[in-house]
This record gives C-alpha cells, sequence and structure tokens, in this order.
C-alpha cells in the first residue's frame, strides 16, 4: 500500500510539473530598443471566427537579429479559460530605452500603456464584450460578429478618438498615462502568458520579411487575420493607412560617450538640451538667474526682484527634494533587489513627476510675470 501511495504521488507531480504554471505579468527581459516603434496602422477588424474567440489587437515586436521592428497582426484567440480577458503587450520609456511588456491572459485587464489599439482597447480595460457565467458576449458596435451563427451580444456604444495611433507610453510623444492603483493590483495577479497559438502567430509573423517597419513603412500587407498563423486567405486584412520612415527614426551614430552618446544597441542617453527628455530633476538644464527688468522706480524694482530671488530659491529646493526622493527609491529598489518591470515603472513614474515640475515651476514663472507687468518700465514713444 505505501509502495502505491508513493507511485500515486510521483506520478501527481509529474502531472502538475507539465501543467503551465500562471506568471505574474512582466517584462519581457532582454527586449529594449533604443528608438520608438512605428504608429499603429490602420486596419478593419476581420470578422470573429466563432464563439469563445476573444480579439487581441496587433502591435510592433522586435526582432534583434533584423534589428528592425516587425508587425504583429491582430487576430482572434480562444479564451484559454472561461473568465479569462486578454491584456494587451505594450512598450514603454524605461528611462534609457523602450521596454516591451508581454500580454498575459487573466480574469481582469490590467494596464497597457493607456494605448488605443482600437476594436475594444481604448486605453483602458476592454470594451468590445464581456463574460456571463460560461459564455463570452460580443459588443457588437466595436467587435465584427456575424449575429447569424453566435447570438450572445449586445450594442454598447463606445465614445472614442480614432486619431490617436501612438504605439508606445512615455518618452518623447508617448502616452503619458499611469496606471491606477486598480491596474497595479491587477498586474501583481498570477495570470497565463500568452497560449501556443498566439506564440506560433508570433514567430510566423517575425519570419515573413514584408511584416518589417522597414520594408512596408508602417503599412503592413498583413495587419490583421481571422485566426492565429493564417496569414493568407479570406481572412487576412491589410492596412489602409501607416507612415514611418525606419532611417529617419533610428539614433544616429554618435562617437565618444558624452552627453547623447548612444550605445552600440542603440539604447540612447538622454540629454540635458531639452526639459522634456530629463527623467530626473539633475538631468534638467541649470537654473535660469531671473533678473526683474528696470521700472524707473528704484523701490519697487528692488521689491520684485526679492519676489523673483525667493521664487528661483524655492524652486531650487523642490528640485532638490524631487532629486533626493528618487534617489531613495533607486536606492530601496537596488536594496529589493527589484525586477526591469518594477524598474521600468519607477523609471516612468520618475519622469512625469519631473515633467510636472517643469510645468509647474514654469507656470509659477509666468504667474508672477503677469503680476509684475503693470509696474514694468512703459515702452518708449515713437517720435513721429
Amino acid at each position: 500500500m505505501r509502495i502505491a501511495t508513493i507511485i500515486c504521488a510521483l506520478f501527481f507531480a509529474l502531472v502538475m510539473l507539465a501543467v503551465p504554471t500562471p506568471t505574474p505579468a512582466q517584462v519581457s527581459v532582454g527586449i529594449s530598443v533604443g528608438f520608438a516603434p512605428p504608429e499603429l496602422p490602420v486596419y478593419e477588424q476581420p470578422i470573429c471566427p466563432g464563439d469563445g474567440y476573444i480579439w487581441t489587437p496587433g502591435y510592433w515586436a522586435w526582432d534583434s537579429d533584423a534589428d528592425d521592428y516587425y508587425w504583429v497582426p491582430g487576430t482572434w484567440v480562444l479564451a484559454p479559460q472561461v473568465g479569462y480577458l486578454w491584456t494587451p503587450a505594450w512598450w514603454g520609456w524605461g528611462g534609457s530605452a523602450f521596454i516591451f511588456h508581454e500580454g498575459y491572459w487573466g480574469p481582469q485587464v490590467g494596464f497597457y500603456g493607456g494605448i488605443s489599439y482600437g476594436y475594444g482597447y481604448f486605453g483602458h480595460g476592454f470594451e468590445g464584450g464581456r463574460w456571463d457565467h460560461d459564455h463570452f458576449f460580443y459588443n457588437r458596435s466595436v467587435s465584427n460578429v456575424n449575429v447569424t451563427e453566435i447570438h450572445n451580444v449586445y450594442n454598447t456604444t463606445i465614445v472614442n478618438r480614432t486619431d490617436v495611433r501612438v504605439s508606445y507610453n512615455g518618452g518623447n510623444g508617448g502616452i503619458s498615462e499611469r496606471p491606477t492603483r486598480e491596474q497595479e493590483s491587477y498586474d501583481r495577479e498570477r495570470h497565463l502568458p500568452p497560449v501556443a497559438e498566439q506564440t506560433r502567430h508570433v514567430e510566423t509573423a517575425r519570419g515573413n520579411p514584408q511584416l518589417r517597419a522597414s520594408a512596408n513603412h508602417g503599412k503592413p500587407p498583413v495587419a490583421a487575420t481571422a485566426k492565429p498563423g493564417e496569414f493568407s486567405g479570406r481572412g487576412v486584412v491589410g492596412a489602409k493607412e501607416g507612415s514611418y520612415k525606419a532611417e529617419a527614426s533610428r539614433p544616429a551614430p554618435h562617437a565618444g560617450t558624452g552627453a547623447g552618446a548612444r550605445s552600440e544597441t542603440g539604447a540612447r542617453t538622454e540629454t540635458n538640451g531639452g526639459e522634456h527628455n530629463a527623467v530626473h530633476p539633475k538631468e534638467l538644464p541649470a537654473a535660469e538667474k531671473h533678473t526683474v527688468p528696470s521700472s524707473g522706480n528704484a523701490k519697487t524694482d528692488q521689491k520684485y526682484q526679492q519676489q523673483q530671488d525667493k521664487l528661483d530659491k524655492q524652486q531650487a529646493q523642490e528640485r532638490q527634494k524631487l532629486q533626493a526622493q528618487q534617489e531613495k527609491e533607486h536606492q530601496q529598489m537596488a536594496k529589493q533587489n527589484a525586477d526591469q518591470a518594477r524598474k521600468a515603472q519607477v523609471e516612468q513614474r520618475h519622469q512625469q513627476q519631473t515633467q510636472q515640475l517643469v510645468q509647474r515651476h514654469t507656470q509659477q514663472q509666468q504667474n508672477l510675470q503677469q503680476r509684475q507687468q503693470p509696474h514694468a518700465a512703459p515702452a518708449p514713444k515713437q517720435k513721429r
């Protein structure tokens, strides 16, 4: 009896090892690129091939062998489990490069960069359908469904901008959305990775030279498919619109290791040339020393110069305080041995904090100048 029990236990352990283990959402380690992916192409959604399929939007992936982005067509995928939804993959600026965040399956849709992929994925959550017990119901206002074959449908009108095609979060020109506390809790849950069909779908796209951004210029000939891996036939849809100049988007070669230098992998180092690039306050240009223009009244000029000096001092202290706070968070991450996903999230938050600091200081300076404007010296009259 004891031998039989041991054999059963060993058999059960082997079975459990064969079952895919849900894993927390995280960035794909090692996938980072020094320049942004192209804009999202415009395409029509293929008709849903059958009940239970959930739409997974297309996105730009990176092929290190080809040194190029390539388009992974949007496609309909059978959910791996009743009640599970798809959180799309997304690119986010990580402070020195764009980092790829893998998509995943879970009971809730987590953060995907605030990127509007369309067809239900408008930056937050999913509006293309919902689970009701063991059936998935499709929102016909955003999902292409044949109602003669699929009857579990409903209609909810979604108002959404369709002119925003940015494909990444953070950095120059990226989406500035941050995850909510609710979304962060979803991301910490255990999830299922892409199913085997999705993995094969990505590999098929990677092996197609026409799907590389440098070849299709942001307008892939296969933008979406009815089923994973089927890149030909009636269910294939090409892009209607796309815009991308591969060479212009790449970092220019730069010798040396000073400000603006670029590594061999293309990951860029932020320069101090523009405030919008800075991730931390120490990367901002040196604070300008403001001098109040003379109004002809020494007492008034002294009063306003004191106000200006006070504001300059206050803003310098706020810079130092924010820099110290961010450095403390870096030290905490180092002690905790934080993973790449956590580091990327913190760096994106730091960049947003720095940008907000710049905007606030600029507004404060403008407000002060407006208050002083009525007392400035009048412009000299022109002689007739």
